[in-house]
C-alpha cells in the first residue's frame, strides 16, 4: 500500500536491497546484458533506455525507471538510503559524463597529510612527507605518474574547461599571468584533440583568479609578488624535463619542493577558463558591492496559462462508517472480539504474538482508566482530558505501542509518539525536548523493558535527556493496569475538529515541530485512505515501515481499526537481516504490496501484477497528497516524465532532449485524494499559483489533513491557511490549503509528480537543486570502494552572499588515501557535469561517525552544525571555492598615475587640513645643564663617576627574582675603561672600527658598548645563538658580522666555545670569523686618554635588526641623534635619577637597546634589568618584580606580555596570594614596531585589573627602523582611543571610521622634537587629514642612514632625506617610516591647549598583499583566521605567485585538522573577498617569530616551499 517519492531513476542493481530482496547480482548481470545486447551496437555505450521510450513490452521492466523506494524508507535507513538512489540509467549517465574527461590528465594536487593523522587509512596509502627536499627523483616522478593515470580526468567539463597541458597557448587565461609561460614540448598533436571538442567562444577572456598586476610602491623594500621563472612546471611533463620544479624563493634560492610542484599544479588547474562569462563580474570603485549572479537570459522560464486547483473524486459515503474512530475499535472489540487486529514479528521474523480487537479494546480501556483516575488522587488528577501524553515505545513493539495509543485516545489525552532516547545526547535529541516542552508534557508512557533499558544515573533514576522537561514515566504492561469498573465507560463523541494526536516533524534546520491532527481529519483520512486502497473488512496489510508515523501509523494502526484489516508488523531489524521475510508475509496472507518497478521487473514472473503497485506522497502537515489507485488488470502503463535536469534547476518541466546524461526520470504518484483539492504554488514569497510546466510547492485542501502546528500561531498560518493568488496578488476562492513541503507538477490527465522535497532544496545562484539528485549523482561513481552508499549528507551553507553546497560522506576504514581522493575528485566532475553546479566542500568522515536519525539514516541538520562549528571531524576534504565562487568583485584596476597638482585640489580642496602631527617642541623644554655640557653619552657617564660614583644605574635580576649583579656609576665607568683597554692591547682597533657585542642580556653588555665607545670603536649589538638550535641561530650572526664589516667579536668565554665548536662549524665557516676577545678576565689596566669623537655628527653605533619580511636591515645611528633620542625620552617618561623603571625587553635593537643600555647613563635613574628568557621558567618573574618594587613604569614586549595573558590569565587569585599588587603601576608601555595588538593588550588590562592595574596604564610605542621612538606614552599625555576602521576602505588604501571591523589604539603621544606628516608614497604629495598614506617623519633623533641593507642592495637612500613633491615651503627633511598610517584630530586637548593630534599606525607597506588589485594586510586576515576555532593557537599567511596561502597552528587534537579547512575558507571569503588558494595546518611554534615577537612571514613562507615545516595537512582548494 505504500509510499513513493518518485522521481528518482531507480533501476536497482540487486546486490542487496534494503527494501526488500535479496538477489544475487551475476544473474542479474547476465539478464541484463541479453535484454540490451540487441541495441548495443547502434548505441555505443549509451543506454538505450535515455534514446527513445521503447514500446516493446520485454523490454519495458528494465527500461523502466523506477520511482525510489519510499518516502518512508528514505527517513530510516542503516544502508536503506542505499538503493533509492540506486540507477543504471543514472549510472550510465554519470560514466558518460565520466568518459568525457578519459583523455585529460587529472590536474589537482593531493593534499599532503602526515601519517600519524589518521590512524584511519592504512599508513602506506599516505603520500610520507618528502624531508629531503631534493628534486623529484625516480620515486616520486612515479608516484606523480601513478596519480596522473589515476585522477585520469580533469576536473572541469571538457567542453568548457580546457585542460591547461598546453601550456603558453594562446587561450592563456591572462596576458598578466606571470606563470608557466612553458614551452609546450610535444603538444602539437594533443592541441588539435583538445580543439576538436572544445567550444571557443568560452574564453571571453575568464576572470583570471591568480594574476593581478602588482604595482609596488617605491618604498617598498620588495615586489610584493615574486614571479616565477619561465621555466613552469607542467603536471605530467616528460621525464627528461629536468628542470622540473625549480622555483624561486623569495632570496632568489631556487626551492625544487614537492610544495612548489603542487602549488604549480594547482595554479595550472585554476587557470582553466571558469564557467561564468565576464559579465557577472563587476567593477564598482568606491563601494564593494557584491552581486548575485544576473539570471541567464538563455534560461528556460515557464510558458503556460496559470494552473487551476485540481479536484479529487468526490469521497463516497459509506452506510457503515463510524462517527469517529475509537467507536470503530468499540464495534469490533465487542462484536468480533476474535478477529486478529496486529501480528508482531520477532527478530527472526516468526511472529510473537498477535493482538486481537477484543484484546485491544479491553486492554485500551485499562489504560484510558488508568490515566484518567489512577494516576493522581481523587480531587487531584495527574491528567486531564486534553493533556499531551509522550508515548515512548521501541520499534520492535507495535503491540504495546497500539495499545497506548488507542489508551490515549479512548482517555481524550492527546498522544505524542516520539523515538526511545537512547544516550543522553542524540541527535537532535535537544529538539524532541523543546518539543515536549512547548506541548506542555510531563507524562512518558512506555513498556518495562523499555524502561529498563534507558540509561540511568548513578542513583538508578533516569537521566535528565539534554533539553528535555522533567517528566513521570508511567509502564503500561497489564500487569500495572486498573481494570475499570462495570459502570465506567469512556466518552466517545463524534469524531470534531479537538486535537487526536501529534505527530513530530523535523524541519530542515533541525527544529522539532509538533503538527496537531484533529479527530476529524484523522477519521477522514482513514475514509479517503480506504476508499482510494479499496480496503475492505478482514484483509491483511504488511506494514515494514515506522508505525509511530507517517504512513505506517495511518495504514497500519488507524485505517486498520477503521476496517477491521489484520496488520502484520515487520520491524526494521528484520529488513535488514532478513529482507525476504516480508515477502514471505504477503505470500502467506495474500495482501497488497509497496513498491516500485524495479521490484515488479524482478517479481513479475514471481505473479506480481503491475497494476498492484501503489505509490504514494505523503507528507506530515499534509498526510497522504496522492496515491496511485489499485489497477484493474490490463490498464494502460502508469505515466512517466523524462525532465530535463536544467529546466528542473529553473523549477520549469522541460522534456529532455539536449544532454542524454542529464535526465531526470518521474514517475507519477497517482490522483489526488477523494474529496481533496489540490494546487501548485510558488515556493518562496506569496503563494502565487504556478504555470501549468512550472514546478513548484504542491499544496492540498482536505479536510483529511494536519490542523496546526502545536504551540506556533505564526508559523502555523503560513503553512495550514494558504490561500493561493493569482499573477496580479489577489487571492483565488477563499479555501484554504496546506503547504506539503513536496516539490512538484501536475500531468496530463491530473496525474501528480513529485520531484522532490522542499527540505532538500538547495538554491544556488537562483537555480534550484535536490539533494537526493546530488546525493544519487554522487553514488553512481563507483563508489563502493571508497564510501557507504546510505551514508552521505548534501547540505548547503550560506557564504559570500551565495549558498553553497557541501557533501560529506563516511568513508570506508580499507579506502586508501588515493582512491578517496580519486573518488572524490570523480564526484565534482560528475555533478558539475550533470547539474552544471559546482561542489563548494566534499569532506569524507570515519565510518559511523555522523550523527544519525533514530532509524540510522543520517541527521542532516545535525551534520550541518557539526561541519560549521568545526567538529565534523573529516579524514578526507576537498573544497572548490574557486570554481563555486562566482560572484567576487571584478579586481580593482590602479588608475595611472596622478600628477601633484591633482592630489593638491582633491585632498585641499574642500578646506581639508594636511595630515600631519608633532610632539612638543624640544627648544622650549628647560634641561638642567648637563645637556649643555656634555654632547656625548661617554661625557655623561664620566661626569656622573665622579659626581654620583655610588648611585646604581642598573640592576639585573635572575629567574628567581633575586639580584645577580648590579652597576653603579662608577663601576659601569670602570668597567667600560678595562674592556677599551682590552681592545686597544688585543684588538689593534682604530678609532670607526665596527665591534660586534655578542653577550646575553645583563650588564656585561653595557659596560662592553661603553668600552667600544671609550675607545672610538662603533659597537653593533647581536643576539648571541642558541645553543640548541645553532643550525637556526648562528647564520644569522655570521651574517651581521659579515655585513658590519666588524673588525672584532667581544663575547664571554662560554659564547667563545661555542662559536669555534665543531656544531658551529657545521652551520658556518668558523676559520673566517674576526678577532674573538672574551671579556671575562679583565687587565687591570687603565686607559691612557677617552676618545673624544670630533664632531656629535660621527657614527655612535649600529643597530641591526631583521624585519618582519625577512631582511636585515642596520642603521646608522650618530652621537647627535643618541642624545637626542635620551633627552626626548627623559622629558616624556619624566625620568630623574630618584626614579625606578623596569624593563622586560630585548637589548639588542630599536628601543629596547636604548632603554636597556643608554637612558640610564643620560637621566640617571635607576634600571631593573629582567632578561626575557627568564620568564619562561618564572612566569611570575616580571609582575612580582613591578609589584615587590612599587615600580611606576615599565616596559615590555608584545611576547612578554602575551606569555603573561596566556599564562597567568586563569591564576589571578593566586597572584592576589602571593602579594602581587600593580596599583602602582602608571605606564607600562610595550615597544614594538608595528600596528598595536588591541585585542592582547586589552586582555592584559582587563585580566590584572582585578590586582590594582589601572586600565589606562597599558599603551604601546611605535618606532620603525629609520627612527626607533616616533611615538610613546608619556606620563602626562591623553589616553589612547580606539577607533574602529572598515576593513573594505583600508583595502582600497582609505579609511573610514565607524563600521565595527578593525580596532586601531592611536599612538597620541609623539615624541618631543618629532614631526610626522603623512603621504601618497606613490606621488609624494601630502594627504588630508583622516586619509591613509605613508608616514614620514622628521625628528633629531632619526638614523642618519642604512649602513647596508642585506638582501637589497639597492634600497634608495631617500628613505632618510626626501622632501615633500609640493605644499611644503620650508623644505623639510623627512625619513620615510615604511607603514601605512592616518592622523586624525581627537577631541582631546593638549598642554599648549590645541586639540590633540592622533597618529594610528596600520601596518608595514611591504608587508602588505596585494591581491585583486586591493591592499590588504596580513593582521587583519589573520585576525579573522585566529576568531574561527578555538584550535587555531596562531595563523600567518603569505601569498605565493598569487595565492593566498594560509598557515594555522593547530593546538588541538589531530583530528581537527581538516575541521579548519572549511572554516578557514569561509571566514577569508565572508569578510575579505579572498579566495584561500592553500591551507597548511601545522604544531604549534612552528610558524616563526623574531625577538620582538612579530611573525617573520617571509621565513614561513621560503620554509613551506622548501618543504620543511613537515605540516599536519596541506589543503590545496581547487
Amino acid at each position: 500500500f505504500l509510499a513513493a517519492r518518485s522521481p528518482l531513476l531507480a533501476l536497482p542493481k540487486f546486490t542487496q536491497n534494503q527494501d526488500g530482496l535479496f538477489i544475487p547480482g551475476k544473474g542479474y548481470e547476465k539478464k541484463r546484458a541479453k535484454l540490451l545486447a540487441p541495441y548495443i551496437p547502434q548505441a555505443q555505450g549509451v543506454d538505450p533506455a535515455l534514446q527513445k521510450e521503447p514500446r516493446n513490452q520485454t523490454l519495458a521492466p528494465s527500461a523502466a525507471p523506477a520511482p525510489s523506494t519510499s518516502k518512508y524508507h528514505r527517513a530510516r535507513s542503516g544502508g536503506a538510503r542505499d538503493e533509492r538512489y540506486r540507477s543504471d540509467i543514472h549510472t550510465e549517465a554519470v560514466q558518460a559524463a565520466l568518459a568525457k574527461h578519459k583523455e585529460q590528465k587529472m590536474a589537482l594536487p593531493m593534499p599532503t597529510k602526515r601519517r600519524s593523522t589518521f590512524v584511519q587509512s592504512p599508513a602506506d596509502a599516505c603520500t610520507p612527507p618528502d624531508t629531503s627536499s631534493a628534486s623529484e627523483d625516480e620515486g616520486s616522478l612515479r608516484r606523480q605518474a601513478a596519480l596522473s593515470a589515476a585522477l585520469h580526468q580533469s576536473l572541469q567539463n571538457a567542453e568548457s574547461w580546457i585542460n591547461r597541458s598546453i601550456q603558453g597557448s594562446s587561450t592563456s587565461s591572462s596576458a598578466s599571468s606571470t606563470l608557466s609561460h612553458g614551452e609546450g614540448k610535444g603538444t602539437s598533436g594533443s592541441l588539435a584533440d583538445v580543439f576538436a571538442n572544445t567550444r571557443i567562444e568560452n574564453f571571453s577572456v575568464p576572470p583570471d583568479v591568480t594574476a593581478t598586476t602588482s604595482s609596488t610602491s617605491s618604498s617598498s623594500a620588495r615586489p610584493a609578488t615574486i614571479d616565477l621563472p619561465p621555466s613552469g612546471i607542467v603536471k605530467g611533463m616528460h621525464k627528461g624535463s629536468n628542470r622540473s620544479s625549480l622555483m624561486d624563493t623569495a632570496d632568489g634560492v631556487p626551492v625544487s619542493s614537492r610544495v612548489s610542484t603542487k602549488i604549480q599544479q594547482l595554479l595550472n588547474t585554476l587557470k582553466r577558463p571558469k564557467r561564468p562569462p565576464l559579465k557577472e563580474f563587476f567593477v564598482d570603485d568606491f563601494e564593494e558591492i557584491v552581486e548575485v549572479p544576473q539570471p541567464d537570459p538563455n534560461q528556460p522560464k515557464p510558458e503556460g496559462r496559470q494552473m487551476t486547483p485540481v479536484k479529487g473524486e468526490p469521497l463516497g459515503v459509506v452506510c457503515n462508517w463510524p462517527p469517529a474512530l475509537e467507536a470503530a475499535l468499540q464495534r469490533w472489540g465487542t462484536t468480533q472480539a476474535k478477529c486478529p487486529c496486529l501480528t508482531a514479528l520477532d527478530v527472526t521474523g516468526k511472529p510473537v504474538y498477535t493482538l486481537t480487537y477484543g484484546k485491544l479494546w479491553s486492554r485500551s480501556l485499562k489504560l484510558a482508566y488508568t490515566l484518567l483516575n489512577k494516576l493522581g488522587t481523587k480531587n487531584e488528577p495527574v491528567l486531564k482530558p486534553g493533556d499531551r501524553v509522550a508515548l515512548v515505545y521501541p520499534n520492535n513493539d507495535p503491540v504495546m505501542f497500539m495499545v497506548a495509543f488507542y489508551g490515549c485516545l479512548l482517555a481524550e489525552v492527546i498522544p505524542v509518539p516520539i523515538e526511545v532516547p537512547l544516550t543522553r545526547k542524540d541527535a537532535g535529541g535537544q529538539q524532541i525536548g523543546f518539543l515536549l516542552g512547548s506541548c506542555g508534557i510531563a507524562l512518558a508512557l512506555t513498556t518495562e523493558v523499555c524502561l529498563k533499558g534507558l540509561p540511568k544515573t548513578q542513583n538508578g533514576e533516569i537521566v535528565q535527556f539534554k533539553g528535555w522537561p522533567r517528566l513521570k514515566w508511567v509502564v503500561t504492561d497489564s500487569k500495572y493496569l486498573s481494570k475499570s469498573p462495570k459502570d465506567w465507560q469512556p466518552n466517545i463523541s463524534a469524531a470534531g475538529t479537538e486535537p487526536a494526536y501529534i505527530e513530530y516533524k523535523t524541519s530542515k534546520e533541525g527544529s522539532v515541530m509538533g503538527v496537531t491532527v484533529s479527530r476529524i481529519a484523522m477519521l477522514s483520512h482513514c475514509q479517503a485512505l480506504s476508499q482510494a486502497c479499496n480496503y475492505s473488512e478482514g484483509e491483511a496489510v504488511v506494514n515494514v515501515l515506522d508505525f509511530k508515523k507517517d504512513a505506517g501509523l495511518w495504514h497500519g494502526i488507524l485505517t486498520n481499526v477503521m476496517n477491521k484489516l489484520h496488520t502484520i508488523s515487520v520491524p526494521y531489524s528484520v529488513m535488514k537481516t532478513c529482507p525476504l521475510s516480508w515477502v514471505q508475509r504477503v505470500h502467506t496472507h495474500k495482501g497488497s504490496v509497496s513498491s516500485c518497478d524495479a521490484f515488479l521487473s524482478l517479481f513479475q514472473n514471481h505473479g506480481l501484477k503491475p497494476e498492484a503497485i501503489c505509490p504514494c506522497a505523503t507528507s506530515a502537515e499534509a498526510m497522504t497528497v496522492a496515491i496511485r489507485r489499485p489497477g484493474v488488470p490490463g490498464a494502460p502503463l502508469p505515466g512517466r516524465a523524462i525532465l530535463s535536469m536544467n529546466g528542473l534547476s529553473y523549477s520549469v518541466i522541460r522534456v529532455n532532449t539536449e544532454d542524454k546524461n542529464s535526465a531526470l526520470t518521474v514517475q507519477d504518484v497517482g490522483h489526488v485524494m477523494p474529496g481533496g483539492m489540490m494546487c501548485i504554488v510558488k515556493p518562496d514569497g506569496l503563494p502565487q499559483l504556478c504555470k501549468t510546466d512550472e514546478i513548484g510547492e504542491i499544496c492540498v485542501s482536505l479536510r483529511a489533513g494536519g490542523m496546526m502546528y502545536y504551540g506556533l500561531a505564526g508559523v502555523t498560518k503560513n503553512t495550514f491557511e494558504v490561500i493561493p493568488v493569482n499573477s496580479a496578488g489577489s487571492p483565488v476562492g477563499d479555501v484554504p490549503f496546506v503547504r506539503s513541503g513536496l516539490l512538484g507538477f501536475v500531468g496530463p490527465g491530473s496525474l501528480v509528480f513529485v520531484v522532490g522535497k522542499m527540505d532538500g532544496l538547495l538554491t544556488v545562484s537562483g537555480r534550484r537543486h535536490n539533494a537526493d539528485d546530488i546525493v544519487a549523482t554522487g553514488l553512481a561513481v563507483e563508489s563502493i570502494k571508497t564510501v557507504y552508499r546510505g551514508r552521505i549528507a548534501v547540505f548547503s551553507v550560506s557564504v559570500f552572499y551565495d549558498e553553497r553546497i557541501v557533501v560529506v560522506a563516511e568513508q570506508r576504514p580499507d579506502a586508501s588515501e588515493e582512491d578517496s581522493f580519486q573518488w572524490m575528485s570523480r564526484v565534482l566532475q560528475a555533478i558539475d557535469s550533470i547539474h552544471q553546479v559546482g561542489i563548494y566542500c566534499l569532506a569524507l568522515v570515519p565510518a559511523n561517525t555522523l550523527p544519525k536519525t533514530p532509524l540510522g539514516g543520517i541527521h542532516i541538520s545535525q551534520t550541518k552544525q557539526h561541519f560549521l562549528e568545526g567538529s565534523l571531524h573529516p579524514c578526507n576534504i576537498l573544497m572548490c571555492p574557486h570554481t563555486c565562487v562566482t560572484n567576487l568583485p571584478k579586481p580593482r584596476q590602479k588608475q595611472p598615475g596622478v600628477g601633484p597638482a591633482s592630489v593638491l585640489v582633491g585632498n585641499l580642496v574642500a578646506g581639508k587640513r594636511i595630515a600631519q602631527a608633532s610632539g612638543r617642541d624640544l627648544g622650549q623644554i628647560e634641561d638642567n645643564d648637563l645637556v649643555k655640557k656634555h654632547q656625548f653619552l661617554t661625557e655623561v657617564l664620566q661626569w656622573r663617576a665622579q659626581a654620583t660614583p655610588d648611585h646604581p644605574l642598573f640592576l639585573l635580576l635572575n629567574a628567581k627574582g633575586t639580584i645577580v649583579c648590579t652597576a653603579t656609576c662608577v663601576q659601569l665607568h670602570k668597567r667600560a675603561e678595562r674592556i677599551a683597554s682590552l681592545l686597544c692591547d688585543k684588538g689593534h682597533l682604530n678609532a670607526g672600527d665596527n665591534v660586534v657585542l655578542l653577550y646575553p642580556p645583563g650588564i656585561e653588555l653595557i659596560a662592553a658598548f661603553y668600552g667600544c665607545l671609550y675607545t672610538g670603536c662603533v659597537p653593533v649589538t647581536v643576539r648571541p645563538p642558541h645553543a640548541q638550535n645553532l643550525a637556526a641561530t648562528l647564520p644569522t650572526v655570521r651574517m651581521i658580522v659579515d655585513v658590519s664589516k666588524a673588525a672584532c667579536i667581544l663575547t664571554t668565554q662560554t659564547l667563545m666555545r661555542l662559536l669555534k665548536s665543531r656544531e658551529a662549524a657545521a652551520a658556518v665557516d668558523v676559520k673566517t670569523w674576526p678577532t674573538i676577545i672574551d671579556t671575562d678576565d679583565l687587565p687591570r689596566k687603565r686607559l691612557p686618554q677617552i676618545y673624544k669623537p670630533p664632531t656629535p655628527e660621527m657614527l655612535a653605533y649600529l643597530d641591526f635588526s631583521v624585519s618582519t619580511t625577512g631582511m636585515l636591515t642596520g642603521v646608522k645611528m650618530s652621537h647627535s641623534a643618541v642624545s637626542a633620542l635620551c633627552r626626548a625620552i627623559k622629558l616624556q617618561c619624566e625620568l630623574y635619577s630618584s626614579r625606578q623603571i623596569a624593563i622586560c625587553l630585548d637589548p639588542y635593537c630599536g628601543l629596547g637597546f636604548v632603554l636597556w643600555c643608554l637612558c640610564s647613563v643620560y637621566s640617571g635613574h635607576q634600571t631593573i634589568l629582567i632578561p626575557p628568557m627568564e620568564l619562561e621558567t618564572n612566569l611570575f618573574l616580571w609582575l612580582s618584580t613591578v609589584s615587590q618594587y612599587k615600580i611606576r613604569d615599565t616596559f615590555c614586549s608584545y611576547s612578554v606580555m602575551e606569555l603573561c595573558t596566556k599564562g597567568l590569565g586563569n591564576q589571578v587569585e593566586m597572584l592576589k596570594a602571593r602579594g602581587i599588587h600593580l596599583s602602582c603601576v602608571r605606564t607600562c608601555v610595550v615597544v614594538a614596531e608595528e600596528r598595536p595588538r588591541v585585542s592582547l593588550t586589552q586582555s592584559f588590562s582587563k585580566l590584572f585589573k582585578d590586582i590594582g592595574l589601572s586600565l589606562r596604564a597599558v599603551s604601546t610605542t611605535f618606532g620603525s627602523r629609520v627612527n626607533v621612538a616616533i611615538c610613546l606614552q608619556g606620563t602626562s599625555g591623553p589616553d589612547p582611543t580606539t577607533v574602529y576602521v572598515d576593513l573594505k576602505s583600508l583595502r582600497h588604501d582609505r579609511y573610514s571610521i565607524f563600521t565595527l571591523h578593525l580596532i586601531n589604539n592611536p599612538l597620541c603621544n609623539i615624541l618631543p622634537g618629532v614631526k610626522v606628516v603623512i603621504v601618497n608614497p606613490e606621488t609624494k604629495g601630502p594627504v588630508g587629514d583622516s586619509h591613509l598614506g605613508e608616514i614620514w617623519v622628521n625628528s633629531p633623533h632619526t638614523a642618519s642612514g642604512y649602513y647596508t641593507i642585506y638582501d637589497n642592495e639597492t634600497l634608495p637612500a631617500d628613505h632618510f632625506n626626501t622632501r615633500l613633491s609640493f605644499g611644503d615651503a620650508a623644505q623639510t627633511l623627512w625619513a620615510r617610516t615604511g607603514y601605512l598610517g592616518f592622523v586624525r584630530r581627537t577631541e582631546l586637548t593638549a598642554a599648549s591647549g590645541e586639540r590633540h593630534d592622533a597618529l594610528y599606525v596600520v601596518g608595514a607597506l611591504d608587508e602588505t598583499l596585494e591581491l585583486r588589485g586591493l591592499r590588504y594586510h596580513p593582521i587583519d586576515i589573520e585576525t579573522s583566521v585566529s576568531r574561527t576555532h578555538r584550535s587555531i593557537a596562531e595563523c600567518a599567511v603569505f601569498t605565493w605567485t598569487n595565492l593566498l596561502v594560509v598557515v594555522v597552528e593547530l593546538c588541538g587534537c589531530e583530528q581537527e585538522a581538516l575541521d579548519l579547512v572549511p572554516l578557514v575558507t569561509n571566514v577569508v571569503l565572508e569578510e575579505h573577498y579572498l579566495i584561500v588558494g592553500v591551507v597548511v595546518v601545522v604544531d604549534p611554534g612552528v610558524i616563526p617569530i623574531n625577538s620582538r615577537g612579530e611573525k617573520q612571514r617571509m621565513h614561513l613562507r621560503d620554509s613551506f616551499l622548501a618543504d620543511q615545516l613537515d605540516p599536519i595537512y596541506v589543503a590545496y582548494n581547487m
